[in-house]
Protein backbone atom coordinates (compact mmCIF):
# COMPACT_ATOMS: atom_id res chain seq x y z
CA UNK A 1 0.00 0.00 0.00
CA UNK A 2 0.93 3.42 -0.88
CA UNK A 3 1.90 5.39 2.83
CA UNK A 4 -1.02 7.96 1.06
CA UNK A 5 -3.43 5.12 0.70
CA UNK A 6 -3.64 5.50 4.36
CA UNK A 7 -2.01 9.26 5.17
CA UNK A 8 -2.79 9.05 9.07
CA UNK A 9 -2.53 5.23 9.42
CA UNK A 10 0.96 6.11 7.93
CA UNK A 11 1.78 8.92 9.99
CA UNK A 12 0.75 7.69 13.48
CA UNK A 13 3.22 4.75 12.82
CA UNK A 14 5.87 6.42 11.30
CA UNK A 15 6.81 9.73 12.02
CA UNK A 16 4.36 10.62 14.69
CA UNK A 17 4.71 7.46 16.17
CA UNK A 18 5.53 9.33 19.55
CA UNK A 19 1.99 11.18 19.47
CA UNK A 20 0.28 8.05 18.91
CA UNK A 21 -2.10 6.71 21.38
CA UNK A 22 -3.47 2.60 20.73
CA UNK A 23 -1.93 -0.31 19.32
CA UNK A 24 -1.91 -2.55 16.31
CA UNK A 25 -5.61 -2.60 15.40
CA UNK A 26 -5.95 1.41 16.09
CA UNK A 27 -4.34 4.45 16.69
CA UNK A 28 -5.13 8.17 16.93
CA UNK A 29 -3.74 11.65 17.92
CA UNK A 30 -4.38 12.95 21.16
CA UNK A 31 -7.70 14.75 20.31
CA UNK A 32 -6.00 18.61 22.11
CA UNK A 33 -3.68 17.67 18.75
CA UNK A 34 -5.97 15.98 16.10
CA UNK A 35 -9.41 14.48 15.98
CA UNK A 36 -8.19 11.84 13.60
CA UNK A 37 -7.06 7.94 13.70
CA UNK A 38 -6.95 4.89 11.77
CA UNK A 39 -6.76 1.75 11.43
CA UNK A 40 -5.30 -0.49 8.75
CA UNK A 41 -7.33 -1.70 5.79
CA UNK A 42 -9.64 -2.62 5.40
CA UNK A 43 -10.99 -2.07 9.41
CA UNK A 44 -12.57 -5.65 10.38
CA UNK A 45 -15.05 -5.66 13.33
CA UNK A 46 -12.17 -6.07 15.48
CA UNK A 47 -10.52 -2.75 14.52
CA UNK A 48 -13.86 -0.79 14.95
CA UNK A 49 -13.89 -3.06 18.58
CA UNK A 50 -10.72 -1.76 19.42
CA UNK A 51 -11.58 2.03 18.66
CA UNK A 52 -14.29 2.44 20.46
CA UNK A 53 -11.99 1.02 23.46
CA UNK A 54 -9.63 3.60 22.41
CA UNK A 55 -11.82 6.82 22.26
CA UNK A 56 -14.80 6.15 24.29
CA UNK A 57 -17.90 6.64 24.96
CA UNK A 58 -19.53 9.26 22.82
CA UNK A 59 -16.15 10.27 21.22
CA UNK A 60 -15.81 11.58 17.83
CA UNK A 61 -12.52 10.33 15.06
CA UNK A 62 -12.19 11.65 12.02
CA UNK A 63 -11.23 8.55 9.52
CA UNK A 64 -10.11 8.29 6.09
CA UNK A 65 -9.25 5.97 3.48
CA UNK A 66 -11.00 2.43 2.31
CA UNK A 67 -13.11 2.46 5.93
CA UNK A 68 -16.53 1.31 4.90
CA UNK A 69 -19.19 1.98 6.95
CA UNK A 70 -19.53 2.61 11.01
CA UNK A 71 -21.16 -0.72 12.69
CA UNK A 72 -24.34 -0.36 13.72
CA UNK A 73 -25.17 1.97 16.47
CA UNK A 74 -22.06 4.82 15.74
CA UNK A 75 -23.36 8.16 14.60
CA UNK A 76 -21.88 9.98 11.78
CA UNK A 77 -21.10 13.24 11.73
CA UNK A 78 -19.95 14.03 8.79
CA UNK A 79 -19.24 12.21 5.48
CA UNK A 80 -17.26 13.89 2.79
CA UNK A 81 -14.88 13.13 -0.40
CA UNK A 82 -12.09 15.61 -0.96
CA UNK A 83 -9.33 15.27 -3.65
CA UNK A 84 -5.41 14.10 -2.49
CA UNK A 85 -3.09 16.24 -4.75
CA UNK A 86 0.68 15.99 -4.44
CA UNK A 87 3.88 18.32 -5.36
CA UNK A 88 5.86 16.27 -6.91
CA UNK A 89 7.37 18.82 -9.17
CA UNK A 90 7.65 21.29 -6.65
CA UNK A 91 11.16 22.50 -6.06
CA UNK A 92 11.56 26.17 -5.62
CA UNK A 93 13.82 26.88 -2.43
CA UNK A 94 12.43 29.01 0.09
CA UNK A 95 14.29 31.48 -0.05
CA UNK A 96 13.50 31.91 -3.91
CA UNK A 97 9.62 31.76 -2.67
CA UNK A 98 9.96 34.15 0.34
CA UNK A 99 11.51 36.86 -2.87
CA UNK A 100 8.57 35.94 -4.99
CA UNK A 101 6.65 38.44 -2.20
CA UNK A 102 9.03 40.55 -0.26
CA UNK A 103 6.30 42.97 0.56
CA UNK A 104 4.72 40.03 2.82
CA UNK A 105 6.59 39.22 5.97
CA UNK A 106 5.86 35.30 7.05
CA UNK A 107 6.55 34.80 10.37
CA UNK A 108 6.67 31.22 12.40
CA UNK A 109 3.61 30.57 14.76
CA UNK A 110 4.20 28.52 17.40
CA UNK A 111 3.01 27.85 21.23
CA UNK A 112 2.55 31.86 21.89
CA UNK A 113 0.31 32.34 19.12
CA UNK A 114 -2.13 29.17 20.29
CA UNK A 115 -5.15 31.48 20.76
CA UNK A 116 -4.54 33.57 17.84
CA UNK A 117 -4.57 30.48 15.25
CA UNK A 118 -8.05 29.56 17.13
CA UNK A 119 -9.43 32.83 16.40
CA UNK A 120 -8.39 32.46 12.58
CA UNK A 121 -9.74 29.18 11.93
CA UNK A 122 -13.34 30.08 13.94
CA UNK A 123 -13.33 32.80 11.50
CA UNK A 124 -11.89 31.22 8.22
CA UNK A 125 -12.84 27.22 8.78
CA UNK A 126 -10.49 25.52 7.27
CA UNK A 127 -10.77 22.14 9.14
CA UNK A 128 -10.70 20.60 12.59
CA UNK A 129 -8.05 22.56 14.41
CA UNK A 130 -7.43 21.78 17.92
CA UNK A 131 -4.88 23.49 20.84
CA UNK A 132 -2.24 21.92 20.26
CA UNK A 133 -2.68 21.13 16.31
CA UNK A 134 0.15 23.38 15.92
CA UNK A 135 2.73 20.91 17.44
CA UNK A 136 2.75 19.12 14.14
CA UNK A 137 5.09 21.88 13.14
CA UNK A 138 5.58 24.16 10.73
CA UNK A 139 3.25 26.93 10.79
CA UNK A 140 4.03 30.11 9.49
CA UNK A 141 1.45 33.27 9.28
CA UNK A 142 0.88 36.78 8.22
CA UNK A 143 0.23 39.52 11.02
CA UNK A 144 -1.12 42.89 10.11
CA UNK A 145 -0.95 45.74 12.94
CA UNK A 146 -1.03 42.62 15.37
CA UNK A 147 -3.30 40.65 14.40
CA UNK A 148 -2.83 37.03 12.57
CA UNK A 149 -4.45 37.38 9.43
CA UNK A 150 -3.26 34.20 7.32
CA UNK A 151 -1.82 30.74 8.42
CA UNK A 152 -0.61 27.16 6.81
CA UNK A 153 1.08 24.45 8.14
CA UNK A 154 1.70 20.61 8.28
CA UNK A 155 -0.41 17.91 9.56
CA UNK A 156 -0.05 14.19 8.55
CA UNK A 157 3.30 13.16 8.22
CA UNK A 158 3.83 9.61 6.12
CA UNK A 159 7.08 8.63 5.67
CA UNK A 160 9.19 10.72 2.92
CA UNK A 161 5.93 12.90 2.50
CA UNK A 162 4.39 15.83 4.53
CA UNK A 163 0.93 17.36 4.26
CA UNK A 164 -0.01 20.84 4.19
CA UNK A 165 -2.74 21.82 6.04
CA UNK A 166 -4.67 25.00 7.93
CA UNK A 167 -5.12 27.25 5.30
CA UNK A 168 -6.49 29.68 6.61
CA UNK A 169 -7.54 33.80 6.08
CA UNK A 170 -9.05 36.18 7.46
CA UNK A 171 -12.56 36.86 5.42
CA UNK A 172 -10.66 40.93 5.47
CA UNK A 173 -8.05 39.86 3.78
CA UNK A 174 -8.77 37.48 1.27
CA UNK A 175 -7.98 37.87 -2.55
CA UNK A 176 -4.34 39.15 -1.65
CA UNK A 177 -2.89 35.82 -2.69
CA UNK A 178 -1.74 35.67 1.47
CA UNK A 179 -3.02 31.59 1.25
CA UNK A 180 -1.25 30.95 -1.73
CA UNK A 181 2.13 32.73 -0.76
CA UNK A 182 2.07 30.26 2.33
CA UNK A 183 1.30 27.33 0.85
CA UNK A 184 4.24 28.23 -0.80
CA UNK A 185 6.61 28.92 2.21
CA UNK A 186 5.59 25.76 3.77
CA UNK A 187 5.77 23.34 0.94
CA UNK A 188 9.18 24.41 -0.02
CA UNK A 189 10.10 24.10 3.71
CA UNK A 190 9.15 20.30 3.20
CA UNK A 191 10.68 19.96 0.01
CA UNK A 192 13.77 21.45 0.92
CA UNK A 193 14.63 18.89 3.64
CA UNK A 194 14.18 15.84 1.42
CA UNK A 195 10.02 15.40 1.60
CA UNK A 196 7.41 15.38 -0.67
CA UNK A 197 4.69 17.91 0.25
CA UNK A 198 0.19 16.51 -0.64
CA UNK A 199 -2.75 18.25 0.30
CA UNK A 200 -6.05 17.88 0.53
CA UNK A 201 -8.65 19.88 -0.89
CA UNK A 202 -12.85 19.81 -0.55
CA UNK A 203 -13.90 17.58 -3.84
CA UNK A 204 -16.60 20.70 -4.12
CA UNK A 205 -14.18 23.08 -3.57
CA UNK A 206 -13.15 23.82 -7.22
CA UNK A 207 -11.34 27.04 -6.56
CA UNK A 208 -9.19 25.48 -4.15
CA UNK A 209 -8.47 22.26 -6.57
CA UNK A 210 -7.77 24.57 -9.76
CA UNK A 211 -5.76 27.30 -7.18
CA UNK A 212 -3.65 24.07 -6.33
CA UNK A 213 -3.23 23.05 -9.86
CA UNK A 214 -2.01 26.18 -11.21
CA UNK A 215 0.63 26.51 -8.49
CA UNK A 216 1.97 22.90 -9.84
CA UNK A 217 0.30 20.24 -7.39
CA UNK A 218 -1.56 17.21 -9.51
CA UNK A 219 -4.14 14.90 -8.11
CA UNK A 220 -3.69 11.61 -7.50
CA UNK A 221 -7.09 10.14 -5.82
CA UNK A 222 -10.39 11.05 -3.99
CA UNK A 223 -10.62 10.37 0.28
CA UNK A 224 -13.40 9.47 1.83
CA UNK A 225 -13.27 11.52 5.27
CA UNK A 226 -15.44 10.09 7.90
CA UNK A 227 -16.64 11.72 11.16
CA UNK A 228 -17.55 9.29 13.72
CA UNK A 229 -19.31 9.19 17.13
CA UNK A 230 -19.22 5.56 19.00
CA UNK A 231 -22.31 4.97 21.06
CA UNK A 232 -22.40 6.21 24.33
CA UNK A 233 -23.43 9.06 25.56
CA UNK A 234 -20.89 12.29 23.67
CA UNK A 235 -21.81 14.86 25.67
CA UNK A 236 -18.12 15.38 27.00
CA UNK A 237 -17.24 15.04 23.57
CA UNK A 238 -17.87 17.83 21.48
CA UNK A 239 -17.94 17.08 17.51
CA UNK A 240 -14.75 18.93 15.96
CA UNK A 241 -14.79 21.79 13.23
CA UNK A 242 -15.77 20.74 9.76
CA UNK A 243 -15.67 19.73 7.20
CA UNK A 244 -12.03 17.39 7.78
CA UNK A 245 -9.70 19.25 4.62
CA UNK A 246 -8.80 22.00 3.09
CA UNK A 247 -12.24 24.87 1.45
Amino acid sequence: MHPLDNPVWSSLVGPHHQLAEGGDLVARYPPEVSHFGGFPEPPEPRHWEALEELVGPGGVLIVTGHVGDPPAGWGVEYDGVGIQMIGVHLTATPDEVVARRPEVEVVALGAPDAADMLDLVALARPGPFSPRTWELGGYVGVRRDGELVAMAGQRFHPEGWCEISAVATHPDHRRQGLGEHLVSVVTAGVAARGETPFLHAAADNTGAVRLYEAMGFTRRRTVRFVATRTPGDGSASPTPTLPPVHR
